[in-house]
């Protein structure tokens, strides 16, 4: 859910991360005290999210590789929220 996420946010199907984050806990489910995916991935890392979704793809095949927007901030250090 959280790799999707990012991948609305890339296909512009999200004009911003606290529209996914809100969309995710109110219309979806998503655990509110995570304060939705984007807030979650913040909080974790984008990397260790990147070496989570890398080592399930290798496990169980490409629909489990990270969105590249993804690779991007784990790469820059970069938080989807300031």
């Amino acid at each position: 859910m959280i790799n999707e996420a990012v991948y609305c946010l890339q296909d512009q199907t999200l004009e911003n991360p606290m529209d996914g984050d809100i969309g995710a806990i109110f219309g979806l489910g998503f655990p509110p005290f995570h304060g939705g995916p984007f807030r979650y991935i913040d909080r974790i890392g984008a990397q260790k999210v990147v070496d989570t979704l890398k080592s399930f793809s290798d496990r169980f095949g490409a629909r489990f590789a990270p969105a590249p927007l993804l690779v991007d901030y784990a790469k820059g250090n970069k938080k989807f929220h300031s």
